[in-house]
């Protein structure tokens, strides 16, 4: 198994982002799961434009390519709104044809107004982790069951 992981931060490398650091969590529950995990750093917010023409390319089975493909969301902040981007990112990523598997996002919040990001307090990563692990195990395991009954191409 194979996982990619985008991150979208909007710091440049090679500083090291708030996303990165609880991706990390992420991608070492991956890694115990034994998926070889790639990453890739996007200094962008337009992936999901991008990934729009993914729609009209199919596989050999004439399913979409991302069919039989998981995705989950990782999020970092200050302010309200990890929720939000969250259900926006995984209905954009649903459209495409990824399927999105429950509990598949993890999410820091240190509230509304200014404050200390991730990298800058301990507060609240406890709980981060401990999403991002069942993250990690929920994305693996769906994956899983994909490789065993993938989903059929669209008939008619």
């Amino acid at each position: 198994m194979h996982a990619l992981v985008l991150n979208c931060t909007l710091k440049p490398s090679p500083a090291r982002s708030n996303t990165d650091q609880l991706a990390e969590v992420v991608v070492d529950g991956l890694q115990r799961e034994k998926v070889n995990v790639e990453r890739i750093r996007l200094v962008a917010q337009r992936m999901l434009e991008r990934m729009d023409a993914m729609l009209s390319e199919t596989d050999a089975a004439g399913r979409p390519v991302a069919y039989n493909r998981v995705a989950g969301v990782v999020v970092t902040g200050n302010e309200d709104g990890a929720h939000h981007v969250i259900s926006e990112i995984s209905g954009a990523l649903c459209d495409i044809g990824y399927t999105i598997p429950g509990q598949s996002w993890t999410y820091w919040n240190k509230g509304p107004g200014p404050g200390p990001s991730y990298t800058e307090t301990a507060e609240g990563h406890e709980w981060s982790a401990k999403t991002g692990r069942a993250m990690a195990s929920n994305l693996a395991a769906e994956a899983r069951a994909l490789a065993d009954n993938p989903i059929p191409a669209p008939s008619g």
